[in-house]
């Protein structure tokens, strides 16, 4: 049975980030919630975590998981290599929506398909950010089953997750109309390249880092 803490309004917020911490150390998976939907998470160097989270997903291992980082420090723990541009991107938009794709560092606990870079976000979530400050990174995925879109309350996520999770945090409804999706970056090469437009403009982006490249009409403020 999945043991669920109400932190919406912070008075629970010690307890739920206690909690969090003992399941991901087991490798149990937990929900959390992010800026626009609830995520399964587990720890990232974790491989009874991450085969746990593959299984209830239905995923293999030739599909690549995102990471959650709660300090920008941290990205050195899971990226072989953090250029000097990926370092002007992370002082400027986070903790924020933007994902930037890394070079992962072998000491992982799980496999990653060939060549695949490593997709890494510091996330604005209170609750969240809590949590990653103690835990580290956080391997995650949309808390939903394949075909169904992703839960933005923790009541729709346990009907479809329940038996496979071992702590929900509860921080209320997360729907946000108005969202927009992360903007991922590419910083793997010699030239940052945006590889899907989102919440963070091209503009943005130049602004603080003129090398990157992408589409000019790429969305978002």
């Amino acid at each position: 049975m999945t043991l669920r803490i109400e932190c919406a309004d912070g008075a629970n917020r010690d307890r739920a980030v206690a909690a969090a911490l003992s399941a991901v150390r087991r490798g149990d998976l937990v929900l959390l919630p992010t800026e626009s939907a609830y995520a399964l998470a587990t720890d990232a160097f974790s491989s009874r975590g991450v085969a746990a989270l593959r299984e209830v997903k239905g995923y293999d291992r030739r599909i690549s998981l995102p990471v959650l980082v709660g300090a920008r420090s941290t990205v050195a723990g899971v990226a072989a290599r953090v250029s000097d541009d990926a370092r002007l991107l992370m002082d400027a938009f986070w903790p924020g929506t933007l994902t930037l794709l890394v070079s992962a560092q072998p000491t992982l606990a799980w496999d990653l398909p060939g060549d695949a870079p490593l997709a890494v976000r510091m996330p604005v979530h209170p609750v969240a950010l809590a949590v990653l400050s103690k835990s580290g990174p956080l391997v995650v995925t949309s808390a939903n089953l394949p075909g169904l879109p992703p839960p933005t309350n923790v009541d729709d996520a346990l009907l479809e997750l329940d038996s496979s999770v071992a702590l929900a945090l509860d921080a209320g409804d997360l729907a946000d109309a108005d969202s927009l999706p992360s903007t991922v970056v590419d910083v793997t090469g010699e030239v940052p390249r945006v590889v899907r437009a989102g919440a963070v403009s091209l503009t943005a982006l130049r602004g603080v880092c003129p090398a990157v490249v992408g589409d000019d009409d790429a969305s978002g403020a």
